[in-house]
């Protein structure tokens, strides 16, 4: 697994497994670039054998008491083998770093892989938002975290860099 930085250069790469795993809802390119683009944004990807497997974004303003994962994708291929809490973990991490005390997030309703991952970080249900995802009328479960508490309990140090 090797987790960088994001930059524009990976975006076709980004899009391809935008497309592929959200079909119905993808962001669109000038969308992701503009994320990749933002001072508020902080985007990571994860590379084996140099192709794009995953890739995740927090919006994080430095000096805020809050960030948002924005997204957390990972190739249907290279599921299941802890790349998504990696990614998860640098995402809050670097929240960390920036000095944010909560991060929140909305995964869909009908993803119950990914709540329970962001339950057994620490995350818990704070809302809903009804039909949330179109075209698919699925409901957002908005989540959120402490983030110290989710530190101490992984002895993430205040310096630590979660990637280069």
């Amino acid at each position: 697994m090797s987790v960088r930085r994001a930059v524009v250069a990976d975006l076709d790469a980004i899009m391809t497994l935008e497309r592929e795993a959200f079909p119905s809802d993808a962001w669109s390119t000038a969308m992701m670039r503009e994320e990749l683009s933002s001072p508020h944004g902080w985007y990571i990807v994860d590379e084996e054998a140099g192709r794009l497997v995953g890739y995740a974004g927090l919006r994080v303003v430095r000096g805020a008491a809050d960030a948002d994962v924005q997204t957390i994708t990972v190739a249907a291929d290279a599921r299941g083998r802890g790349r998504g809490r990696a990614l998860l973990h640098s995402l809050l991490t670097q929240a960390h770093v920036a000095r944010a005390r909560e991060v929140f997030l909305d995964v869909r309703a009908d993803n119950p892989v990914a709540q329970d991952l962001y339950l057994s970080e620490g995350f818990f249900e704070v809302g809903r938002r009804p039909r949330y995802y179109q075209p698919d009328d699925v409901d957002a479960v908005v989540m959120k975290l402490d983030v110290r508490a989710w530190a101490a309990r992984t002895s993430t140090p205040e310096d630590a860099g979660a990637c280069t």
